[in-house]
């Protein structure tokens, strides 16, 4: 798989991974007590949350420093992607109660928003220089 697909690909997967996991640290507090009536009690478990968040980090980690070493060189994806998971894991070890429900989930969104500009800088054209293209992309942004 050619190198710009291949990024483009964990981004669209990081964004959708982050996106779902804002959601799901949103609205777990809010349907707790309804989970398992509905056969959903395992995604109040707290392993499948950690399981949520190693699952961004590899994902963000990949794709974002593959596309900062090769294409981009840009530090916003990277700082975004940091700050997401800075408040996440404050939300979740030192935040609690609706608080946290709040918190957790814009990091999550952070994230997602790390892999739209990593997306936007990294670029997928075949008919360009990677390099003019990401300089056009830099400017929109």
């Amino acid at each position: 798989m050619e190198f710009p697909k291949l990024t483009a690909r964990l981004d669209n997967i990081g964004m959708t991974a982050s996106t779902l996991c804002a959601i799901h640290c949103a609205i777990v507090p809010l349907v707790f007590t309804s989970l398992p009536l509905v056969g959903l009690g395992f995604l109040a478990n707290p392993w499948v949350e950690w399981g949520m968040i190693i699952l961004a980090f590899v994902i963000g980690v990949s794709s974002i420093s593959l596309s900062y070493v090769r294409t981009h060189r840009r530090l916003l994806p990277l700082t975004l992607l940091v700050l997401g998971f800075a408040i996440i894991i404050t939300g979740h070890i030192f935040i609690t109660g609706w608080i946290e429900a709040i918190i957790v989930p814009l990091g999550g969104l952070t994230i997602a928003g790390a892999h739209f500009v990593n997306y936007k800088y990294a670029g997928i054209c075949k008919t360009c220089d990677h390099v003019d293209h990401v300089k056009g992309v830099q400017q929109e942004i």
